[in-house]
Order: structure tokens, then sequence, then C-alpha cells
């Protein structure tokens, strides 16, 4: 489900576990969130992503119920984010600040300790969620000798304290290296494999985009475009990238002009560039089959080594949505 272009999307009419409604947020006369509705649905794992400045991190602070919202409605897991009820349904949320900050002096296990009671939930799984982040060899070491990396693991295990059943993660993976990036992804399967619903912000594009269920790009606090990765790939129609590579390192005048002629009329529409031991195409989407179809002869004659095709990235998606 897209709407890319009316500033505010909605992923279906149902509510999901979390539902926000016409949801603003006014500074004066800055309009950080302006518009919102959005549903995420139980055991999703959605990305939010914008510039800086789109209203990400506000509408995080809404869902969380730290900011009070102007107008609209936020419900998350059945209960409105004010008042008393909401208490009750924060018991069972886990939050990750893009920015973590911790107290020096006390140990990994100690911060554990820490944040269950703060949160009112037993700590007898400190032990294996230091294990399960990587932090099992450094958890009685004081948190002043951590790197950011091992802080940023800490900051998931507090995040992961008392099973939650939604997660918040804002900016995770800063100063993950990329084993670390791995692990942390695998971390998060198993929490929505689990039935845990997770929302999370990047600026990292490319490490989200095989990894997120749907995500939603902000831009001046509207929602431009909800979708899966690959459904707002087609709904702006970006074109395909092929890369052929020569058997020989030779010949590619002559291979572009026999692809060409083999395509016919549709040439025009799709571009096609010798590059060294390349041919470059570019096509649009609805040409992809007619290309592989044309393409087909001059591979079985081992003209070609190799055939790549990429997608637009996310960040090609990205900028489409957001320039």
């Amino acid at each position: 489900m897209v709407n890319g272009m009316n500033g505010s999307a909605s992923s279906s009419d149902s509510v999901g576990v979390i539902s926000i409604r016409d949801v603003r947020k006014h500074y004066g006369a800055v309009r950080a969130v302006d518009g919102v509705d959005l549903d995420v649905h139980a055991g999703e794992l959605f990305g939010l992503i914008g510039h800086n400045g789109a209203g990400k991190s506000t509408l995080f602070k809404m869902l969380l119920g730290l900011v009070p919202l102007t107008t609209g409605s936020i419900v998350v897991d059945g209960r409105p984010v004010h008042g008393e009820l909401f208490r009750q349904v924060r018991r069972t949320l886990g939050y990750l600040p893009e920015n973590v900050v911790f107290y020096d002096n006390l140990t990994g296990a100690e911060t554990l300790s820490f944040f269950a009671r703060l949160k009112g939930c037993p700590d007898d799984d400190r032990e294996a969620l230091l294990d399960r982040v990587g932090l099992a060899a450094a958890g009685h070491r004081r948190v002043r000798e951590y790197s950011k990396g091992m802080r940023q693991r800490l900051g998931l295990a507090q995040a992961l304290l008392g099973k939650p059943r939604l997660l918040f993660l804002d900016e995770p993976t800063t100063g993950l290296d990329p084993e670390g990036i791995r692990e942390f992804y695998r971390i998060l399967r198993e929490q929505r494999d689990g039935g845990t619903t997770i929302i999370l912000t990047s600026h990292i594009l490319s490490e989200i985009q095989e990894r997120v269920d749907r995500l939603a790009i902000m831009k001046q606090g509207r929602i431009e475009a909800l979708g899966s990765v690959q459904s707002l790939r087609e709904a702006m129609n970006l074109p395909l990238f092929f890369v052929l590579r020569l058997a020989d390192g030779g010949g590619a005048a002559a291979a572009q002009a026999r692809l060409r002629d083999t395509l016919g009329d549709l040439a025009g529409g799709v571009e096609i560039a010798a590059n060294g031991r390349e041919l470059h195409i570019h096509s649009p989407r609805e040409a992809k089959m007619r290309v592989l179809a044309a393409l087909a002869p001059l591979t079985a004659d081992g003209r070609f080594a190799d055939v790549q095709v990429r997608e637009p990235s996310l960040e090609d998606v990205f900028l489409g949505y957001s320039g």
C-alpha cells in the first residue's frame, strides 16, 4: 500500500497494534509532525526513514508517550498514549534511544538490574541477555570500560528486558561493526518470529532494505510513501540496471548493435552503453522481460561471461520520494 504524494498514508483500514490517526505536533510555527496516519501490524518489522528534521524522532517520542500530541490520536497495543492505562502498556515496551547513556560506574550486569527495577520486571534473565548480545564476558566490567559498540549492545539488552511485546529502536546499530550489525538483526528476526512488533529508524538504508517488512518515508512531518521496498520501487517505476560482462574482453560495440537490433522498436526506451568489457543497460521496469528475452541468444552463444540485474536500491527509492 503506497500513498506517495498526498502527504499521509495508511497501511489498511484495519487497526494495527500501533494506530496513528491525524497526529500533529507543532512547536509554535514549526510543524514537526503534520498530519500522520499510520498502522503498524502485530509481529511486523517496520522501518521509519527520512532526512534529519523529517519528524521521525518526534513521532517516536509521541509513540512512547514522552511528548504530548498537539492534535490527533495514537493507540499502542489497545491503549491511548496518555493517562494511567498507558502505564501498563509501557511495561511491555522496549526502547533503545539513538544516544544511549549509562552510569559509567555500574557494571553491565548492574545496569540491567537497574533498568529492570525501573521497568518493574525481574532481572533473573540478565545473564542470558548479556550472553545473547555478546557481552557475557564483559557483564561484570564497568560500563566506562565499554567501547561504543559494547554500549550499543548493552542498550539492546536493556530494551529486551521483560520480554517486550513491542520494540522501539532509534538508529540502533550506531557504533556496531559489520559482525555486530549482523548479530543485531539476527536477534531482531528471533524477536519478530516470537511475535514482537518492531519499529526502527535508520539512516543506513542499505542495511535495512532487505530486512524490514514495510517502511514509511517521512518528509516535512508527513508520511510521503508507505509499503514494502519492492512495492515502493514499482510505484516509482525506477529503471532496472543490467551489467553484462563480455566473455572475450572485446566486441562490445558489436554486441551493443546486435542487442539493439534484437530489441527492435523497444530499443528507443532502453539505454545501452558499451563500457570497456561490459555493456550497461538501463531499462524501464515494464520492458524487463523483453530485455531478458533479447539477451538470451547473446548469452547462449557464449558472448557474455556474466549477467547481473540490479533493482533500484532503497537509497534510490528514498531520494525519489524525498528529494
